[in-house]
């Protein structure tokens, strides 16, 4: 197995299963200090994190990864249409793939809506002491009506506007990540779609962080984590933000990073027995 090139821009591949994946490092590498593991949004990528990844490098002192899901950004395009399960698949499949590969030791999940989803089922579905903490911003689990229609809206846009000339800025394939998100969420069989029991199997602090505005979900997301963890949950609830808490309201979201990082490292320093 090829180990990463930690660097932000990597000369060594990353592939998983024949499927390149764009990535970018930053901060120290893993053999220096814990990762945070950025997962990106729907229609994200890691060029469109723009220079949060490096700012929580800087601010909490650790490594940041960040990557590029099959179908997005400069990534190999996807398989269409999606199965239903697609967040499962990616995290069952393909993360614990990434992580082996960037050398992680102890790390965080770090994930932004689709991404969050990613990496609660990743902590409530595989067995892996390397994770030690979760970041959730704007996650899903399960479906509602207003954020369908949201994404509904968004198809007309694509359709009628420049959108998919924006996304190519991004997007190697911007039909192939437009239409790899959209027209899963939007298929009649995903409205029945709900994966909250993987909140019962939680046993890491979790940080919960959602816009009040949020338009593709409700605080009824986050209420879903407080009330099925057996783990400590602590939330924060951004006002004046919509969907994006890291763009909106960027300052807070990275004090509520820093502050979160820092506290999982107090903990882990008090569980060291001295020999």
């Amino acid at each position: 197995m090829v180990a990463l090139d930690w660097s932000e821009v990597p000369k060594t591949p990353l592939v998983v299963d024949g499927v390149t994946l764009e990535y970018s490092c930053f901060g120290p590498p893993p053999q220096q200090a814990p990762t945070i593991v950025m997962l990106h949004e729907g229609l994200g990528c890691a060029a469109l994190w723009r220079d949060f990844p490096a700012r929580v490098a800087a601010r909490t002192g650790m490594g940041v990864l960040v990557y590029s899901r099959q179908g997005y950004g400069q990534s190999d395009p996807a398989k269409l249409p999606r199965p239903l399960d697609f967040m499962t698949r990616e995290a069952v499949d393909v993360l614990p793939h990434v992580l082996d590969q960037a050398g992680i030791a102890r790390c965080i999940l770090f994930g932004h809506s689709d991404g969050a989803t990613i990496a609660a089922i990743y902590a409530g579905s595989v067995e892996d002491f390397r994770v030690r903490g979760l970041i959730l911003m704007a996650p899903h689990f399960f479906t509602e009506e207003m954020g369908l229609k949201e994404i509904a809206k968004a198809r007309e846009v694509f359709a009628r506007t420049d959108m998919k000339e924006r996304m190519a800025k991004y997007h190697k394939d911007p039909e192939n990540a437009f239409r790899g998100w959209n027209d899963t969420w939007l298929d009649p069989g995903f409205k029945a779609w709900n994966v909250g029991e993987v909140i019962d199997y939680l046993r890491i602090p979790v940080l919960a962080i959602q816009g009040r505005d949020d338009q593709y979900g409700t605080l009824a997301q986050i209420e879903e984590i407080e009330s099925r963890s057996y783990a400590p949950v602590d939330t924060v609830i951004l006002e004046d933000c919509k969907h994006a808490p890291h763009q909106e309201q960027s300052e807070q979201t990275l004090d509520a990073v820093a502050e979160f990082t820092a506290r999982l490292e107090r903990i882990e320093a008090a569980e060291v027995v001295p020999s």
